[in-house]
């Protein structure tokens, strides 16, 4: 990655962050923190690997996206909307009455949101799904799946990835978006999943380990990925809840508050307001 790629991607990341907390400060929203800690992650994905043209979002061999942990939407939608996927107008309407632009990932309508996510442990399923329907109508598309840690704790989850695995689903990409935190605690006291890696290993995946704020990391990563051509890759990514708002960062509260006074100040001094 050139130094001068790598400043692009840095300061969309900040655009984009900048948005995510217009857009929930407006809608009296929370998530921020969860929106926040994949926003390099998406900001690469869409910029650098997955195949999509705005115009024409539902065309059959496009790349398929989901972000299963769906309550982190704001910030897909942001990155959809710098895409031009749609437009600026739809941004000012989330969260507000009768708005498409609803605070969790819902397929109604809305260009390049695949499926509806949120409750937790399903993006999973639905994206093996995809995967091996693709590759039964001998379709070029990739399927790419963002998934929380706390949804490793749902059997529905696992599931997944054992049928992923089972069938060599080669063109599935999951990353996990490992910060540490789920709605009520920090990951591993709720419910211990290591030695993680090893539990993907087992069921037959091509398991990496990054920093998920990293670019050059996260290039390397999935450009491996796509070159694996007999089992499914996951790429685990460590990331900051809530990282680039130093108020928020690592502080699960903001999994359901909304930025107040004081975050609101620190913010405007670290650029984002």
């Amino acid at each position: 990655m050139t130094d001068s790629t790598k400043r692009r991607l840095q300061n969309e990341a900040k655009e984009v962050r900048k948005e995510v907390i217009r857009m929930i400060l407006k809608a009296h929203a929370s998530h921020i923190a969860s929106a926040y800690s994949v926003v390099e992650l998406l900001v690469y994905l869409y910029d650098c690997i997955i195949k999509i043209d705005p115009k024409k979002p539902q065309d059959s061999e496009r790349d398929r996206f989901i972000l299963s942990k769906g309550w982190g939407v704001s910030a897909l939608y942001s990155v959809l909307h710098r895409k031009g996927f749609f437009s600026s107008q739809l941004i000012d309407e989330y969260c507000s009455d009768g708005s498409k632009m609803i605070g969790c990932a819902t397929r109604n309508g809305l260009p390049g949101i695949e499926a509806t996510t949120g409750s937790m442990g399903h993006g999973l399923a639905i994206g093996a799904g995809m995967a091996k329907a693709l590759l039964l109508q001998k379709r070029k598309g990739r399927v790419f799946v963002i998934i929380s840690d706390g949804e490793c704790d749902e059997g529905a989850t696992w599931e997944a990835i054992l049928l992923a695995g089972h069938h060599n689903l080669h063109n599935l990409t999951v990353i996990v978006d490992y910060n540490k935190w789920q709605s009520f605690g920090r990951t591993n006291k709720v419910l211990n999943m290591e030695p993680f890696s090893e539990k993907w290993k087992a069921f037959n995946w091509h398991v990496q380990e990054i920093n998920g704020h990293n670019f050059e990391e996260i290039e390397k990563a999935t450009q491996i990925s796509l070159k694996i051509m007999n089992k499914p890759s996951v790429i685990i990514a460590h990331t900051i809840k809530g990282k680039g708002l130093s108020a928020i960062e690592d502080k699960n509260e903001w999994h359901y508050q909304t930025p107040r006074e004081r975050e609101i100040e620190i913010a405007k001094r670290e650029g984002l307001l």
